[in-house]
This record gives structure tokens, sequence and C-alpha cells, in this order.
């Protein structure tokens, strides 16, 4: 099990990759390790906070896919119909954009630090953007 260490604003969190149900999503992100954006609330999708990626094409189809990722999940839709992005659930999502529902891959579960996932999407929505950081763990 690949563990990983998430830095969103002020929290620290620790997920594991969904290697055995997402393989191919979780393949190409940790090519993308370490990975620095910033997060910002959504707009469309409820309690969530998203790194938009605009027309990045990973290569990637649907696995392991939902439109209902629950809290402390973290999915990736690949392109399409809308853009590409990463989302990040804190409480309730219907993910889905303007064009309507979407679906995307799940494929990071955060494991500790839930407790405050509440206060980061908050301080997101309230504060705005903040800075993440996704890495390996040690």
């Amino acid at each position: 099990m690949t563990k990983i260490k998430i830095t969103a604003g002020p929290y620290t969190f620790y997920g594991k990759l969904e290697e055995e149900l997402a393989p191919k999503t979780v393949a190409v992100f940790k090519k993308l390790l370490p990975y620095r954006e910033k997060i910002i609330h959504v707009r469309w999708s409820g309690e969530g906070c998203w790194i938009p990626l605009g027309d990045l094409d990973l290569g990637l189809g649907f696995e392991n896919n939902t439109s209902h990722p629950a809290p402390g999940q973290v999915i990736v839709y690949p392109g399409g119909i809308s853009e590409t992005e990463i989302l990040l659930a804190y409480g309730g999502v219907c993910f889905s954009s303007k064009v309507g529902q979407l679906s995307g891959n799940h494929f990071l579960t955060i494991t500790e630090g839930l407790e405050n996932i509440v206060a980061l999407g908050k301080l997101t929505l309230w504060e705005g953007a903040q800075d993440i950081l996704f890495e390996l763990a040690d």
C-alpha cells in the first residue's frame, strides 16, 4: 500500500492510493508526485474543493468512478465534456459541472486527519485558494 502525505492550508492528512481499484489512475498520479497546486472551493458539486486542470490530457478513461465521493475521498475527472480536475470531498458531494452531473475516478482515500477535513473545506470556502501538496509519505 502506497501512503500519501497531503498538506493543504494549515492541515496535514495521510491517505492510501487505491491501487487495486484504480491502477491506471494511481500510476498516472504517482508520476506527478510531488504535486503542488492550489485548491479552490467547488462551484457546482457541494462540499468539496478542487484543482482545475483545464484541457490537460492525462490519458485516462474511467475506472472506479463515482459521482458521490465520500468525505476524504479524492477523485480525478479525466476530461471530456468538462475540464480535467481533481476533487477532494469534505462533505456531501454530487460531482457536477455547468454541463451536468459527472463522475470521477476515486483513486485516493484520506485515512488520517479526517477530523480536519471540514475545517479545510470551510477555510477554502471563506478564505479562498489554499496551497496543497501531495507527496509520498515517509
